[in-house]
């Protein structure tokens, strides 16, 4: 069941709470009471989950299948009973009005044994849209209960085209009739959703209850949606509450925080970011309404009324500041509320130049707050036009994607046009500068369409412990600024004006499709970000050329869909969006094969509209398509599978399914193919796929070898093991089998058994041939299951030898540096040990009473030596080294330590008989890197030498140590 949010905040970064101590960059849930905390860049923490207490399931109507949908259907029901999408690769009807909203009555007319909707009922739902989509349409109605709306569910999103049905997705109900009185009040439910999220009314800055319908499997329910959004400092805290208007109760909840000539005006910008290098060199380009002499970019004024973009369209003059019909921008420099507008607008001369110094001073400076009370201010009118300038560009290019009036955009005048209008983009510049312990950050609220969403760009500086980016102003940087945006943009488009993505699968790709637009909003224009290839997200601002604030640059990811859950935070969404981001990248590479790239010139005709998109190269047939799907989908509460399958309708509405083998080719190699399934939005656990239906497949068949033969051994696709789900095993005691069918192609491959550990392995899949996959693996003298076990210092010793990277072994206090783990090899007599294996991956936060401790990135192991005993091995005078790793084992870059890096490695050692092992720290992320040591800037409120000023000085984990004899 899907919650509705008439409010989405999205945390790119890190907000750091207010207090009174230094910077010194404790994490989540770590021990130090006083220190503040740390909200990094990836959303890691967070406030109270999506609750969704309505219970029970709807089972789905006597004989109503798929096949009395249409031949070929696939129907997949929601638990009021209904369809949550029904999909073909034919039209699900056809011959049907060439009136798309009349033909999506119809088909619902002609479906009422599937929907359960009689004709009235049908003709009572409420049209909230008819968007095109190229020659088609997305209709999007909605039911009413007696004189409520529907306020979580009862949407259903049809795609027509030519009179054909091709595509719906919906989360009606089946019941229609009112539901009963409300018992209590509006302010009585304020009281209750307060309570229930710790939000103090009195200094919340949106608070509002509105009277709406809630269907749910044991009926429909009088309630009342509660939106609140803290005010006070601190984490950031806002939540969408349906409270039950009868009975008082929470029926759900949904956590809003998800964690970039007077005629002629113009404006210095920055196209994408400053320098790579950090200098002072000002390479800001002059964009002008029109063209004229010193102009390097002509914007052509608002696409949907050719007015410039200071203009007030009630009385068509101009402002004379950054305040105009797309978006107001303003400085909120002295507040530590992220969710509150500067009242300090960009007020400018009548010339209408935009034109202000940049010297680059919070750089320059080196984060010293002193600057903002010197002359410039750290280039705050600069920042403030600059800003303003990125969310018009942006405005302009996504209105000729499909974000328009009635895709419920951001606008003040929306002229007769549709859409409630009053709502622009309100752009807080430096936002929080002056409460120092707010950085490292950029986020978005998005309201409903009539309710102005806000985004806030924060200063960037050196946190210890915690985030290690340049001393820079995200409000340059427009791969941040681009992705902010995006979040207003999917989160109207998708589940229509009142809705946002919900859920964890959802939220996930909520963040990736906002590095995806981000990227190719400056991809079309040729604005090349910072970074090693322009799929870089963040580069600028967090120093990271090569993978920005992500696990990866999107077009080098091995993810898929089977990851899950990888992360060393476990599920979370912008790592699990990484997974879709690399996906959606690889479909884009497909269009781009197919159609070509174009010429500069192409690509921005086709960014400004002037090229229909049948004409235009293939990364803009992605771009169109990637926006229609979002409005075919009825719910935000969806799954990876429910988001490619929209896509796939796109494709057959707007280019009569061209390009379905493509699509289907790059969804297979990512685990979405065909038999991809997933048991709700939030499975952290879901059925990959990589079977391409398009397509001609090969299989893979599992064969253990040698030491190994015999064995249940599992097979991962990619790079990791823990919390990953296999895709074939030679265990006879669970259903999964020794065979995966694929897509053909090169995979790496991870192998795992009980008493073997792990390797890694490539192999190619052939179309048309099942070949044996060898497993040659070798057994783990090191392994619990063969018998050894582990003592030493700290906790969870036995968990270093348990051979998964789901887990892990920590010592928590006093410095890491000698900190060991004796394990006793399996069996009295001494065995020759060449190799060990060694992981220095974290584990999610779950509670254990052994290891209270929150996992924190810069605790993960970075070297260490192994030692061995044969004789008298409780002394450990008797153990000889016998290895020792290079200084950066496992390496790690700015801004801080990331998956990839920690993942199992093999280290060969010196040839050894042994009955005990030992393994030894000498340093960790925090205490060995030096791109974490140091002083590195000039704010006397902040630390940033990890290893003097955080706790996690005292702290190191490491997830394995296995051990070979070959």
């Amino acid at each position: 069941m899907s919650t509705k949010s008439w409010l989405r905040i999205t945390l790119i970064a890190a907000a750091l709470s207010a207090s009174a101590l230094p910077l010194t960059g404790t994490a989540q849930g770590e021990p130090g009471g006083q220190a503040q905390q740390i909200h990094d860049f990836q959303a890691e923490n967070h406030g109270k989950p999506d609750l969704d207490n309505r219970q029970g399931r709807v089972p789905p109507p006597a004989g109503a299948n798929a096949r009395s949908a249409a031949s070929g259907a696939e129907i997949r029901w929601n638990a009021l009973g209904t369809p949550a999408a029904v999909t073909s690769a034919e039209p699900l009807a056809d011959g049907l009005s060439s009136d798309p909203e009349q033909a999506a009555r119809a088909y619902l007319k002609s479906n009422e044994g599937i929907f359960g909707l009689p004709p009235e009922a049908v003709d009572a739902l409420e049209k909230v849209a008819v968007n095109p989509i190229g020659a088609g349409h997305a209709v999007l109605l909605r039911q009413r209960f007696g004189d409520l709306p529907a306020g979580v569910d009862g949407l259903v999103a049809i795609g027509v085209a030519n009179g054909q049905v091709r595509y719906v997705t919906s989360s009606l109900s089946r019941e229609t009739e009112a539901p009963p009185a409300a018992a209590i009040t509006a302010q009585q439910a304020l009281d209750i959703a307060a309570r229930d999220g710790g939000i103090d009314l009195a200094t919340a800055v949106t608070k509002q209850a509105t009277p709406v319908a809630v269907p749910a499997p044991d009926g429909v329910h009088s309630a009342y949606e509660v939106v609140l959004i803290g005010g006070g400092q601190g984490e950031a805290a806002a939540y969408t509450t349906n409270v039950d208007a009868v009975s008082g109760a929470i029926l759900t909840r949904e956590n809003l925080v998800d964690h970039f000539d007077p005629d002629n005006p113009r404006w210095e910008a920055f196209p994408s970011n400053p320098r790579d290098d950090y200098s002072s060199r000002d390479t800001r380009q002059t964009w002008c309404f029109t063209k004229a002499p010193g102009c390097d970019y002509v914007s052509g004024g608002d696409p949907g009324t050719g007015k410039a973009w200071d203009v007030n369209h009630a009385t068509n003059a101009p402002s004379n500041s950054s305040l105009g019909n797309a978006t107001r921008t303003a400085e909120n420099r002295a507040s530590g509320d992220s969710f509150t507008v500067g009242t300090r607008s960009n007020v400018l001369t009548p010339s209408r130049n935009y034109i202000y110094p940049w010297r680059n001073t919070w750089h320059e400076a080196k984060c010293d707050p002193a600057t903002f009370d010197q002359s410039g201010e750290a280039d705050l009118e600069a920042a403030i036009a600059n800003l303003n300038a990125m969310h018009n560009r942006i405005h302009d290019w996504s209105y000729r994607l499909g974000f328009t009036e009635t895709a419920w955009n951001m606008q003040v005048d929306n002229g007769e046009r549709g859409g409630l209008g009053n709502d622009p983009e309100q752009g807080n510049a430096q936002a929080g500068a002056r409460v120092l312990s707010v950085r490292d950050n950029a986020n978005q609220i998005t309201g409903p369409d009539g309710v102005a969403p806000i985004t806030n760009m924060y200063l960037w500086q050196p946190i210890a412990g915690s985030f290690y980016s340049p001393c820079v102003d995200g409000d340059y940087d427009m791969s941040v600024i681009g992705h902010e945006y995006t979040h207003a943009i999917s989160g109207r488009m998708i589940g229509g004006p009142n809705a946002g993505w919900s859920g964890a699968q959802a939220g996930a790709m909520n963040e990736s499709t906002s590095d995806l637009v981000a990227m190719e909003y400056l991809y079309e224009y040729g604005f090349r970000p910072s970074g090693l290839t322009p799929y870089v997200t963040g580069g600028y601002v967090t120093g990271d050329k090569e993978r920005g604030i992500r696990n990866y640059d999107m077009s080098k990811s091995p993810l898929n869909y089977s990851d899950i859950a990888y992360d060393i935070v476990g599920q979370q969404v912008h790592a699990d969006g990484e997974i879709w981001s690399a996906t959606q990248f690889d479909v884009r590479a497909a269009f781009v094969k197919r159609y070509g790239d174009g010429t500069a010139n192409q690509q921005k005709s086709c960014a400004d509209g002037q090229t229909p998109v049948e004409r235009c190269p293939g990364n803009r047939r992605w771009a169109q398509l990637s926006f229609d799907a979002l409005l075919l989908m009825a719910s935000g509460a969806v799954s990876y599978v429910d988001h490619r399958d929209a896509l796939l309708a796109a494709d057959a509405i707007r280019f009569g399914g061209k390009n379905q083998d493509i699509m289907w080719r790059a969804f297979a190699e990512h685990g979405l193919g065909e038999g991809a399934a997933s048991n709700g939005q939030n499975d952290a656990d879901p059925t990959p796929s990589f079977v391409n239906p398009a397509g001609k497949n090969g299989s893979l068949q599992l064969k253990p070898l040698g030491e190994a033969k015999g064995a249940a051994l599992r097979l991962y696709v990619g790079d990791y093991e823990g919390r990953v789900v296999p895709v074939a095993d030679t265990d006879p005691a669970t259903p999964l089998g020794d065979t995966v069918e694929m897509t053909p192609g090169v995979y790496d491959f991870v192998a795992a058994g009980n008493g073997f550990g792990h390797a890694r392995l490539k192999f190619v899949v052939v179309p048309g041939v099942t070949l044996p996959l060898p497993l040659a693996l070798t057994r783990n003298l090191a392994s619990a299951a063969g018998g050894a076990t582990a003592t030493g210092d700290g906790v969870n010793q036995a968990k270093l030898i348990d051979e998964t990277e789901a887990t892990n072994w920590a010592s928590l206090t006093g410095a890491p540096a000698g900190k060991s783990v004796v394990v006793d090899l399996a069996g009295d007599s001494p065995v020759k040990i060449r190799r060990v294996q060694v992981s220095a991956m974290l584990r999610p936060s779950v509670g254990d009473p052994a290891d209270p401790g929150a996992q924190n990135r810069f605790s993960s192991l970075r070297a260490f030596e192994v030692l061995a005993c044969s004789k008298d091995c409780a002394s450990p005078a008797n153990f000889t080294k016998i290895y020792t790793s290079p200084a950066n084992a496992f390496d790690s870059g700015l801004p801080r330590p990331r998956g990839a890096d920690l993942v199992f490695k093999s280290f060969g050692v010196q040839a050894t008989s042994a009955t005990h092992l030992m393994f030894r720290v000498l340093t960790t992320q925090c205490t060995g890197n030096p791109r974490y040591a140091g002083e590195q800037d000039n704010d006397p409120n902040s630390a940033t030498d990890c290893a003097a000023a955080s706790p996690q000085r005292d702290q190191v984990r490491a997830a394995e140590f296995q051990a070979y004899s070959h």
